[in-house]
C-alpha cells in the first residue's frame, strides 16, 4: 500500500527502545502488554527454515463441548508454564517440551460423566512472582478461584488466602455469592501487590467488575476501585439511579492490565455495564463502564479516565488492555497508552495526563429507541486519527458478492428490513445490524507494538451481526405447569444466548436434543454451576431452575405438575431480552457482508498513518474469490527485532510469519487444530523459540490439546 521509500522514511523516524525485551515472563510478553521480543536469531532470511522443536499434548481436550486453549504461555528461565483445556496448570522443559509437573484444580471434584459439573473458564494467561531469594509463585484462575501455586513443584502455597486459593466472590463490597464471577485474564503484579480483574455475567443479574488488589504473599485485600461508583465517589453522578451501585453489574477489567512499573501506574480498559443490550435500568453515561483507567498501583486511586462509549447498549466493551509505548510525535518522545477497540477506533493518550494525542470529537448519534424506558446518549466520541482499522458501516454495496444469486437477494431483502444506517443505531424489535460487530474490530488478543519502529499492529474481525430485542414483561399465568413456566423462564434467562427455540447463536451451542445428552441431575447441576461461556444461575431459586430443566429436557411429568411462582421481587428485572447473538449470515451459513472478514494492520502511532493492511486468513469455501478472504480471528500477534510478525488466530489452522515492514507473508505452517491464542517468543541456551497453543474449539473448528514450539535448525 505504501512505497518502499515511504516505509523507510517512517521507520527512520522510529523511536528507540531503551528496555531489552528478551524474555517472555509476563502475559503478552511484558508488563507493558506490547507482545514484543528483542530476540533476532529468527529473522526474515531464515524464517523459511522454521521447524517443529517439540509438541506437548495436554491430553484433556473436550471435543464434545468444544474446549479451547487461549493461553499465552510464559517462560521463566528454562521452564514454560501454560494451561490446558480443562484448566490444569503445567510446567514444561522449554527446550524439550518434557513435562515437569501438572496441577489439577478440580482433583477433588466429581467429573461431568458422573453427573456433576464445574465451571471452566477460558484461561488466556498466568502471572509469575518471585522474591528473588526463596519463593517463586504462579497465579491463575480456574472456576471462581484465583490459585497461588509453587512454581517449582506445582503445589498450592497454603499460606496464601485459604489453602492457596482466593474466592473471587469475596471482597467486592457487595454480596455476589450466587452470581457468576471468574477471570479469563491473569492479574498483574506490582512489587508485592497482586491486581485482579474479573469476568462477570453480561445479563441483568451480574456482579460488579470492581478492581481489587491483594498482598501477593497473604491474599489479604489491600485496596478496591469501584468501577460502579459508590455515593460520594467520582463518577457516581453519571448514573441517574442513585442506587445503581447496589444492583448494576459489569464495568469489569476482564481483558487484563498493563503496568508502568517505573511510575507505579496500572492501566485497565473496562467492559460495558450489564444488561448489555438494554439500559433502561442504568440511565446516564455509566462511568466507569467502557473506560480507559489509570490507577495508582499502590493505592487504587484514580489518576485519569476516558470513556470510549457513553451508555453502551451494543456490547462495545474495551476488549484488550492498553499498550504502553514511547512514540515519536512531532519530533518529541512521548510516553503513551494506546487502546484498540471493537469499533475499529484507536485511542492514543498521554500516559501521565490522559490527554488524547489526537483530537477526539463528540459527534451526534441516533437517539430514538423503540424500547420503552431506554434513553441513549446524544453524542459519542470519535477520534480524528488514526483512521479506523475496519469498515464502520454495512451498506448495500457491502453485501457479499460471492453468494449464490438466490441468497444474495434474500440477504439484500433482510438488510433492507433491518436498521443499518449508523454504527450507533439503537437495538430494535425489528432487528438492528451491529457493525462493527460484537467480536470487533479488535478483540481480546489485543494489539502488538514495536518499540524499535513505533508501529502498532492489530488484527481485526469484520463480521456483521443482527440483534433483535423481544419484550419479556409477560407475567406468569395464574395456572401454570412446570413446562409452561420453564418456557417463560427460558425466554427471560436463556434465550439471549441460545435463541428462541434453543437452536444456539454465535458462540453459544444448540440445546436441541439436550434430553439425549444429559440426565436430569446432570443438567440441573449445569444450571447451578455453569460451564465455560455459560454462567451459573444461582440467582434463580430452586423452583425456577427445576422448571427450566424440565422444559429443555422435555420431561413428560412437567406438563401436569403444577408450578407455584416463588419469584423474588427484584431490581434486576428488565423488560427486554434479545433473540440470540446472531451473525448476519446467508441461508447457507456464509457471511452476509463482503470480505475481507479478517485483516492485519500496521499503523505508525506517531503519525497516525497506515504502513500496510491486508487480509488475514482465507476461507476456502469461496473458490471464486479473487484474493484471500480473511477469516474471523481470535488471539494476538508477536513482533520481533528479527523483522517478523508471528500470528495464528484464524480458523484456517495456519500459523504465519510476516515481514513486519511490508506485510509480506514469509512462512506459514499447517497446525493440527486452529490456534486461538497469542504466540510467545523466548530463548534458552542461546537458541530462540516461538510457541503457540493450538486448542481450536471456536468457529466450528475441532478442539485440540497441543502446544507447539518452533525453531530454526542449528
Amino acid at each position: 500500500m505504501k512505497g518502499v521509500a515511504t516505509i523507510l522514511i517512517l521507520f527512520g523516524l522510529s523511536c528507540s527502545s531503551k528496555k531489552n525485551y528478551n524474555t517472555w515472563t509476563s502475559y503478552n510478553g511484558s508488563p507493558e502488554s506490547i507482545h514484543y521480543s528483542s530476540l533476532k536469531q529468527i529473522d526474515t532470511n531464515n524464517v523459511k527454515n522454521l521447524q517443529v522443536a517439540w509438541t506437548y499434548h495436554t491430553g484433556d481436550a473436550d471435543t464434545v463441548h468444544n474446549s479451547q486453549i487461549q493461553c499465552n504461555a510464559i517462560i521463566v528461565d528454562s521452564v514454560l508454564f501454560g494451561t490446558s483445556p480443562q484448566m490444569k496448570l503445567f510446567a514444561l522443559n522449554a527446550v524439550t517440551g518434557e513435562q515437569k509437573w501438572v496441577f489439577n484444580p478440580f482433583d477433588s471434584i466429581a467429573t461431568a460423566d458422573k453427573g456433576f459439573f464445574f465451571i471452566l473458564n477460558n484461561c488466556r494467561g498466568i502471572a509469575y512472582w518471585t522474591d528473588h531469594e526463596n519463593e517463586r509463585r504462579i497465579f491463575y484462575t480456574a472456576g471462581s478461584n484465583l490459585y497461588c501455586i509453587n512454581a517449582d513443584n506445582g503445589q498450592p502455597i497454603k499460606n496464601f488466602a485459604i489453602d492457596g486459593k482466593l474466592d473471587l466472590h469475596n471482597d467486592l463490597d457487595r454480596n455476589v455469592n450466587d452470581l457468576f464471577v471468574t477471570s479469563t485474564s491473569p492479574p498483574v503484579i506490582y512489587k508485592n501487590i497482586l491486581i485482579v480483574g474479573t469476568r462477570v455475567d453480561e445479563g441483568p443479574i451480574a456482579a460488579p467488575g470492581h478492581i481489587r488488589a491483594y498482598d501477593v504473599r497473604t491474599g489479604k485485600r489491600l485496596w478496591i476501585f469501584h468501577t460502579i461508583p459508590f455515593p460520594g465517589e467520582d463518577g457516581y453522578e453519571s448514573w441517574e439511579d442513585s442506587t445503581a451501585y447496589k444492583f448494576i453489574g459489569g464495568a469489569n477489567a476482564w481483558n487484563g492490565f498493563s503496568l508502568d512499573e517505573k511510575r507505579g501506574v496500572v492501566y485497565a480498559a473496562l467492559g460495558s455495564a450489564s444488561y448489555d443490550f438494554y439500559g433502561g435500568r442504568r440511565l446516564g453515561n455509566n462511568l466507569f463502564a467502557n473506560c480507559v483507567l489509570a490507577l495508582d498501583a499502590n493505592t487504587g486511586k484514580k489518576i485519569w479516565h476516558f470513556q470510549t462509549v457513553h451508555h453502551d447498549v451494543w456490547d462495545r466493551d474495551l476488549s484488550s488492555p492498553p499498550i504502553l509505548a514511547t512514540i515519536n510525535k512531532n519530533g518529541k518522545q512521548v510516553d503513551v497508552a494506546a487502546v484498540t477497540t471493537k469499533t475499529g477506533f484507536i485511542y492514543v493518550f498521554d500516559r501521565q495526563t490522559g490527554k488524547p494525542l489526537y483530537d477526539v470529537t463528540e459527534k451526534p448519534v441516533p437517539t430514538i429507541s423503540e424500547l420503552k424506558g431506554e434513553k441513549l446518549s446524544k453524542i459519542q466520541p470519535f477520534p480524528t486519527a488514526p483512521a479506523p482499522f475496519m469498515r464502520q458501516n454495512f451498506t448495500e454495496k457491502d453485501i457479499n458478492p460471492y453468494l449464490p444469486d438466490s441468497s444474495f437477494a434474500d440477504v439484500k431483502r433482510k438488510w433492507a428490513s433491518y436498521k443499518h444506517d449508523h454504527m450507533f443505531d439503537p437495538i430494535s424489535q425489528s432487528g438492528t445490524i451491529v457493525f462493527p460487530g460484537l467480536d470487533g474490530g479488535g478483540e481480546w488478543g489485543g494489539p502488538t507494538f514495536d518499540p524499535e519502529t513505533g508501529v502498532l499492529y492489530v488484527n481485526a474481525n469484520e463480521m456483521s451481526w443482527v440483534l433483535t430485542a423481544v419484550d419479556i414483561t409477560n407475567k406468569p399465568a395464574s395456572e401454570e405447569n412446570f413446562e409452561q413456566a420453564g418456557k417463560r423462564l427460558y425466554r427471560t434467562n436463556c434465550m439471549g444466548c441460545h435463541g428462541p427455540e434453543g437452536q444456539g447463536s454465535g458462540n453459544f451451542p444448540s440445546l436441541i436434543g439436550a434430553e439425549k445428552k444429559y440426565t436430569h441431575n446432570a443438567f440441573y447441576n449445569l444450571i447451578q454451576s455453569g460451564r465455560r461461556m455459560m454462567p451459573a444461575f444461582k440467582q434463580l431459586n430452586e423452583n425456577e431452575q427445576e422448571a427450566i430443566a424440565s422444559y429443555i429436557l422435555k420431561i413428560e411429568s412437567a406438563k401436569t405438575k403444577k408450578y407455584v411462582d416463588k419469584r423474588r421481587d427484584s431490581l434486576y428485572r428488565v423488560p427486554y431480552s434479545i433473540t440470540g447473538y446472531n451473525k448476519f449470515l446467508s441461508k447457507e451459513g456464509y457471511p452476509a457482508i463482503s470480505p475481507p472478514w479478517g485483516t492485519l494492520n500496521a499503523i505508525d502511532l506517531g503519525s497516525g498513518k497506515y504502513i500496510w493492511k491486508q487480509p488475514l486468513g482465507n476461507d476456502t469455501a469461496f473458490k471464486n474469490a479473487t484474493q484471500p478472504t480473511g477469516t474471523e480471528n481470535y488471539g494476538g500477534s508477536a513482533v520481533t527485532a528479527g523483522g517478523l510478525l508471528f500470528i495464528a488466530a484464524t480458523k484456517d489452522q495456519k500459523f504465519r510469519a510476516f515481514n513486519k515492514r511490508n506485510g509480506k507473508l514469509l512462512w506459514e505452517f499447517d497446525l493440527p487444530t486452529a490456534a486461538f491464542a497469542t504466540p510467545s517468543v523466548y530463548a534458552v541456551n542461546g537458541r530462540q523459540y516461538v510457541v503457540i497453543a493450538c486448542g481450536g474449539g471456536k468457529l466450528k473448528t475441532k478442539s485440540g490439546d497441543n502446544y507447539i514450539a518452533f525453531c530454526v535448525p542449528q
